[in-house]
C-alpha cells in the first residue's frame, strides 16, 4: 500500500474556509497592485466558490491590500479569473 502524505491546508481570507492548498489560488499584493503569486513576497488565498461572488471576495481584497480602489480590484480580479480558467 502506498504512503499517503499530507497536503497542506491553506485558509481563504473571504469565507476563511480551509481547504487543500492545490484548490486553491494563490495572489499577492504588491504596490497595491494585485496579480498571481511569483514566488517571493507574502500571499493570500482564495477559494474557487469566492472567485464566483466578486461582491463577497472584494471587501476581503481591498483589506489584504489595504487599498480603496474597487474597480482596479475587480478589472484585474476578472482578468485572473479568466486567465486562469483559459488555462
Amino acid at each position: 500500500m502506498a504512503k499517503k502524505f499530507n497536503q497542506p491546508l491553506r485558509m481563504c481570507i473571504s469565507c476563511k474556509q480551509r481547504e487543500i492548498q492545490g484548490k486553491l489560488i494563490r495572489l499577492q499584493c504588491e504596490n497595491a497592485q494585485l496579480s498571481l503569486f511569483k514566488d517571493n513576497g507574502r500571499s493570500f488565498y482564495l477559494c474557487k466558490l469566492c472567485l464566483e461572488d466578486q461582491k463577497k471576495v472584494l471587501k476581503a481584497l481591498m483589506r489584504q491590500c489595504k487599498s480603496p480602489d474597487k474597480d482596479k480590484f475587480l478589472n484585474t480580479l476578472k482578468e485572473i479569473i479568466t486567465d486562469d480558467r483559459k488555462s
